[in-house]
């Protein structure tokens, strides 16, 4: 078999799973992989991109001595010169920076050697003073001079000021104005992008790739000698996270909020802004030696996103911008989210199981009507103060914004006064109101982006409502402190989405509790997610339950065809640790809890046949509801017969509650089973609900599963209507996967490493339908039977 490098002896499963990456990599294809919990996922993924990447860049370099050019008539020995020559001058750009990265282990071995922790001494400016303080001056409220004629900024660098650009394009953290695409392209390595949504998940994957030793990207000069099999070369890695973990700016990181701490971010580099008013961690142009010595030293050992953050305060650099300088150099990044080219690249999403509801997610907006009025008393007070002060196309462009969310509250109240029935709206009945078709959409949600006109009118608001004197003066119109999210940019958010084709998407309306609010939600996530499948030689969605993979092939990829891999490999659990059984029938017939058969004679038996069961399994049992109010109904019919009794001499109760926490309910169920480890507890969760995601039920915790029912969704739902309608003949077998990746999640939790064993027992007939069996993960799948 082929040396994939793993740091273990890879079992055949593994083998196979790191066969099938490298497979999919090297033919330019989109994959869909399932490896269940405990199978060594994301050690197999490493092991597998990485191998295939080191072997790639062997390849290629011998394929570029190759095609040196060179005259047909010149002599084979200019030939051999002129290759030579390439090669040297190949391996001295890359010995160049592996002496670097080589120099950099060495202090810091010695550093630890000698146990030296001091740092240097951390310098400092005066104390800043408080939020309120350092906004005391109205000037920092008013609006710059803006130009709707503007050119427009490139979208790589809107984010940032003219001089930072500059900046940055000096540091080499941006492309310079002019500078080709390809020549940029050319200096840059190939590298593996690992992608995953949290913080933690990437923390994981850091101590797995601290494990993997591989061979050089470049062959050895000597390829003869017995040693050069056993070479290796440090991995070159960056961690890439977001300002809020690596931000170091007592008076950004601590703002609550991520769009808070991005936008105090940008405001701390206007070029208008003083000079001791500015960030004093940006890179500046005579600092270049030190973001080269950061990029060094990020590069020279595999970081976590702390070690950065902590390199950062140690040099006095902020790590959010000194870390794109180590993009170039770097073969594998992860990272969680953020702006960069992906050309060429290879992206690999883990835990890729919710990726088409993120994606979804990402594209839709909402709007309240409470946002709506709060906005609109925002800007009034805004006017009220600086109307004759401001200047350009400003004063037109607020008024604008003031029309539309005038427009918006009239259709809020037209749905109040009219009893409107249906859920489904238009952009021209959101946008009915006086004058508002002559308004351009797209310059206004660019004018509310680059003006920064929500943070200017939180920001006042905050500043008046903390002034006592401002509070005398204003009390009518000052009631809320500034929000983490300013009222205006989900304003903007749902501006943005206005101008989406109609194809695409729906606008949804719903009250609750006299509260109107109105919805866009995105209905084909596929073209937003295109970008990435065209722009990367290869994408790998990752799950432990990924299952069913058609789904993924609809929903993100309905344009490919031969291109896309899927793969889903077993457990490495014996086959007599796992028991799992479809029960579709008791001693009173068929059992079916579809929502037209749910009543109280169905609910007793199910409490009858669970008292069975308890009274057989030592240590943890979860039964999953389809729903909480399924639960709290057959709780009550419980209660009222009585069943309760019987089943809590067998194990204590506990139960998942929309009004208690889920985890204090977890911890009290894992404290019983811990304190009579044969005895258990038994925990009645919901699929979908607090206790089903993100909860391990391995060993003791979850001996024994049941699943109650088919978990299908609300079909009534205004979304999942919509949904269901875009997709005409596909809606049911939407419906129905939705529900099967429910269960999947949910009973995936139960067996979480090769020691492991439980039980698995599905409560429908239902579950016997071979089109519900081919939704549930393979390995699940070959240890089904039937029964009652």
């Amino acid at each position: 078999p082929k040396d994939f490098h793993h740091p273990f002896q890879p079992y055949d499963i593994q083998q196979q799973f790191m066969e099938a990456v490298y497979d999919c990599i090297e033919h330019k294809q989109v994959g869909i992989f399932e490896s269940p919990t405990g199978t060594g996922k994301s050690l197999s993924l490493i092991c597998g991109a990485l191998t295939w990447l080191r072997e790639h860049k062997r390849k290629t370099f011998d394929e570029a001595l190759a095609t040196v050019e060179v005259d047909d008539d010149e002599p084979d020995w200019m030939t051999q010169h002129a290759r030579e020559a390439r090669s040297r001058e190949i391996r001295q750009m890359r010995g160049d920076l592996e002496a670097r990265l080589s120099a950099v282990r060495e202090r810091e071995r010695k550093i630890k050697e000698r146990a030296a922790t001091e740092e240097r001494p951390f310098k400092r400016q005066k104390p800043a003073k408080t939020d309120i303080e350092d906004m005391a001056e109205e000037e920092q409220f008013v609006l710059e001079e803006y130009e709707s004629d503007d050119e427009i900024k490139s979208a790589g660098n809107a984010q940032y000021s003219a001089e930072t650009t500059k900046l940055m394009e000096k540091l080499g953290l941006l492309p310079k104005s002019g500078e080709s695409q390809a020549k940029e392209e050319e200096l840059e390595e190939l590298k593996v992008f690992f992608c995953s949504r949290t913080h933690s998940q990437l923390s994981q994957f850091i101590g797995e790739l601290k494990r993997v030793s591989l061979p050089p990207g470049l062959p050895p000069e000597d390829n003869t000698g017995e040693q050069s099999s056993k070479l290796t070369e440090e991995l070159k890695h960056l961690t890439l996270g977001s300002r809020k973990n690596l931000c170091i700016n007592p008076k950004v990181n601590k703002l609550a909020g991520l769009t808070a701490i991005n936008e105090r971010c940008i405001e701390l580099q206007q070029s208008n802004r003083a000079g001791d008013k500015k960030c004093s961690f940006l890179p500046t142009k005579d600092q270049q030696d030190v973001v080269l010595d950061f990029r060094d030293h990020a590069l020279s050992r595999i970081r976590d996103i702390e070690d950065l953050a902590k390199l950062g305060s140690k040099l006095e650099l902020c790590p959010y911008y000194a870390s794109r300088a180590g993009i170039g150099p770097a073969e594998m990044s992860a990272r969680e989210a953020l702006g960069i080219s992906l050309k060429g690249h290879v992206v690999v999403i883990d835990e890729a199981h919710n990726l088409m509801n993120a994606v979804e997610g990402i594209h839709s907006a909402r709007i309240t009507e409470n946002q709506l009025r709060r906005a609109k008393e925002g800007l009034i007070t805004y006017l009220q103060k600086f109307r004759n002060r401001l200047k350009g196309s400003n004063r037109t462009y607020v008024t604008q914004v003031v029309r539309v969310i005038d427009s918006l509250l009239s259709f809020v109240a037209s749905v109040k006064d009219h009893n409107m029935s249906g859920n489904v709206t238009s952009p021209s009945a959101l946008l009915a109101g006086k004058a508002v078709d002559q308004i351009n959409l797209s310059k206004l949600s660019r004018y509310i982006d680059e003006s920064k006109l929500a943070r200017k009118v939180e920001g006042y608001i905050a500043f008046v409502a903390q002034s006592d004197t401002a509070i005398k003066k204003e009390p009518s119109t000052i009631h809320h402190a500034a929000a983490d999210v300013p009222t205006l940019m989900h304003l903007q958010s749902f501006l943005l989405c206005l101008m989406n084709p109609s194809k695409e998407g729906r606008f949804l309306w719903s009250k609750e509790s006299g509260n109107v609010e109105v919805q866009y939600l995105l209905l084909n996530g596929s073209e937003h997610f295109r970008g990435i499948v065209e722009d990367a030689r290869a994408v790998i969605l990752a799950g432990g339950t990924m299952s069913p993979m058609e789904e993924y092939k609809q929903e993100l990829f309905p344009y490919l065809t031969n291109e896309i891999k899927t793969f889903s490999c077993g457990h490495l659990i014996p086959p007599g640790n796992l028991f799992v059984r479809a029960i579709s029938a008791d001693s009173q017939g068929r059992l079916d809890f579809s929502f037209k058969s749910r009543n109280d004679t169905t609910a007793m038996r199910l409490g009858q046949a669970l008292i069975k069961i308890a009274s057989k399994v030592q240590g943890g049992m979860v039964v999953f509801f389809p729903s909480y109010s399924y639960l709290e109904t057959v709780l009550r019919t419980w209660t009222s017969q009585p069943l309760i009794p019987p089943l809590s001499s067998l194990k204590p109760l506990f139960s998942d509650s929309r009004s208690v926490s889920a985890e204090e309910t977890f911890r009290s169920f894992t404290s019983a089973i811990h304190t009579n480890p044969s005895r258990g507890a038994l925990l009645f969760s919901v699929i979908g609900g607090k206790l089903s995601e993100g909860i391990n039920f391995s060993d003791d915790l979850g001996r024994c599963v049941v699943v109650v029912g088919l978990p299908y969704p609300n079909l009534q739902a205004p979304d999942l209507k919509a949904k269901m309608e875009y997709l005409g003949a596909r809606g049911g077998e939407y419906a129905e996967n939705l529900c099967m990746r429910s269960v999947n999640q949910a009973i995936g939790r139960v067996i979480r490493h090769k020691g492991d064993w439980a039980s698995i027992l599905l409560f429908d007939a239902r579950f016997e339908d071979l089109r519900i069996k081919k939704k549930l993960p393979g390995w699940i799948r070959e240890c089904m039977v039937a029964g009652s």
